[in-house]
């Protein structure tokens, strides 16, 4: 399978966003690839409000049957999320579980008007009723198969399709 340029994808995302973003809207990228993600959508777009960034660890519905993972970074969210027009963005939404989970600590920080999703590459079969407003790409990969974004030391963006749990 060929995998499309993520850094063409990062452009059409922006384009999307772009006709919603408001002065009051903030960005929130999930750890680590959608932190990614949100950073370069932050320069892009010109947001004004500070980027939040979360580590959605200890919300994750299977935290007590993997336990924490390696390397949990702490979330910075230095804006008011009261009331707060919020674009989460993630890398690669899949099952929807992990933006359950990013949804649940943007809350204990307060209420927000409204969180918006946004997805570099959307690849389908969600397991929760979550839907993007935002998607890059949508990308049909097997169950046995994981779709990864990488950065290199440039700061460009790299798909890749691996084994599931490689």
């Amino acid at each position: 399978m060929i995998l499309p340029d993520p850094e063409a994808l990062l452009d059409t995302l922006a384009a999307k966003i772009r006709a919603d973003l408001r002065a009051d809207t903030a960005l929130v990228g999930i750890h680590t690839g959608g932190v990614w993600v949100a950073q370069r959508l932050h320069q892009m777009l010109g947001v004004r409000l500070p980027m939040g960034t979360i580590d959605v660890a200890f919300y994750r519905d299977d935290y007590k049957k993997k336990g924490l993972a390696p390397g949990v970074r702490p979330s910075d969210i230095a804006f008011p999320v009261e009331d707060a027009e919020i674009i989460l963005v993630d890398d690669v939404l899949y099952t929807g579980r992990t933006i359950r989970a990013a949804m649940n600590e943007i809350f204990d920080y307060g209420r927000p008007n409204s969180i918006r999703l946004a997805a570099l590459v959307d690849r389908g079969e969600r397991q929760l009723p979550i839907c993007p407003q935002y998607v890059g790409a949508q990308i049909v990969a097997g169950r046995d198969q994981s779709i990864e974004l990488k950065r290199d030391e440039a700061g460009r963006f790299a798909l890749v399709l691996a084994a599931r749990g490689a």
